[in-house]
């Protein structure tokens, strides 16, 4: 098949609507119900709750940074301390720290689920003893090495912070990611495995946090009949309209994640005897394969690296995504610690990964020439 820059777009990953999101959104209009809170936003935080299948609390938001802020103000983070968070993802894993004041201190990944590495973590509580919170994220809905992170926090007595905004859907040792942690959240964003458009959910282990962070997302309004306020509050809701989206996608979250499953499938079986390899997880989890990404070894990027597939995909009108910048090598994180147990893993994979198009509405022709290009290139 021809291609070029004209041909149409394979996407990296967009949003999948079913028509069911409309009855939603019609009886929030018909209602007149449009603001943010009210039925819709109540029974979403409902479904989202019951499909994690814990006990937990569900707070709808209208970003997940919101609700990893908030998730950060419940474990009673305050200007000065640190916070040890993964070094291998997106910036809005880290910058809710800094919103309070307090000063991220980067952990390496390991190279079984490219997530935070707990021999790492523990070193880094060797070096900062004092530390209270970890901000832990699975990366491209891959879980990560949950039964050793959690036995260093207990062991060091810290809040575990779940961001789970890439694994909805996942599970570790049959649990839905989302129930680790203390504080966990959610992310809908358009690109997500469902979407609301923009949105996200803040997860809870008990009702009474989930009160204090309704009242901070609400403008932090005191219980007087005037205007009121004791604290700093912000605008965080969710809109009716959005969590509409919302319940009329979660019904297909699994169906999602069977599709996405069966994009990185295609893919593996496509690659096996390539110098590449796709990205890893633990036999005893079950990622939502978000998205399909690739490293290719380190003799083989004579050949093409990562940034020339890059661009080879993007003259065919194919996108593609460098994986994750490490956090410590951001500009505005500079001057941050990162911990790592040997060799700066996220670093290399950084150097010699590319995330491939995952989206579930890309037919398996458009997937083979996806493949097709990847394989003339070695």
């Amino acid at each position: 098949m021809q291609r070029n820059k004209d041909s149409q777009r394979i996407w990296l990953s967009t949003p999948t609507m079913h028509g069911d999101e409309m009855k939603y959104i019609e009886e929030a209009f018909e209602r007149n119900w449009v603001a943010p809170l009210g039925f819709n936003v109540d029974a979403f935080e409902k479904e989202t709750a019951d499909y994690l299948a814990q006990d937990v609390h569900t707070l709808a938001l209208n970003a997940g940074t919101a609700a990893l802020h908030l998730a950060v103000k419940l474990a009673g983070v305050k200007a000065g301390d640190r916070v040890f968070c993964t070094d291998m993802t997106f910036a809005a894993t880290v910058n809710p720290v800094t919103y309070e004041g307090a000063t991220p201190v980067f952990i390496d990944a390991e190279r079984d689920t490219w997530n935070m590495d707990p021999a790492a973590l523990e070193k880094a509580f060797q070096k900062y003893p004092d530390t209270k919170v970890v901000m832990l994220a699975h990366l491209y809905g891959t879980p990560a090495k949950m039964d050793e992170i959690i036995a260093v926090c207990e062991k060091r007595n810290a809040i575990l912070i779940e961001d789970a905004a890439e694994a909805f859907s996942a599970e570790y040792k049959g649990r839905k990611m989302g129930t680790f942690g203390k504080y966990a959240i959610l992310s809908f964003n358009g690109n997500k495995i469902i979407t609301t458009s923009g949105g996200g959910m803040l997860i809870t282990d008990t009702e009474e946090a989930k009160k204090k962070a309704f009242f901070w997302a609400t403008q932090a309004r005191d219980a007087a009949p005037w205007y009121q306020h004791s604290e700093i509050g912000y605008n965080y809701r969710m809109s009716n309209i959005v969590a509409g989206i919302g319940r009329g996608q979660l019904p297909h979250l699994d169906g999602h994640r069977d599709l996405k499953e069966k994009i990185y499938r295609r893919y593996e079986e496509a690659f096996k005897g390539l110098p590449v390899k796709m990205n890893p997880y633990l036999e005893c989890s079950k990622p939502n394969f978000w998205l399909s990404c690739l490293t290719i070894n380190e003799d083989a990027m004579d050949k093409c690296d990562p940034n020339k597939l890059r661009e080879i995909l993007d003259s065919l009108n194919i996108e593609s995504r460098p994986i994750w910048k490490p956090m410590h090598m951001q500009p505005v994180y500079a001057d941050c610690d990162m911990i790592t147990a040997g060799d700066n893993v996220g670093e290399d994979i950084f150097a010699r990964g590319i995330c491939l198009p995952s989206d579930i509405k890309m037919t398996e022709e458009e997937q083979q020439i996806v493949i097709d290009v990847v394989k003339s290139c070695f």
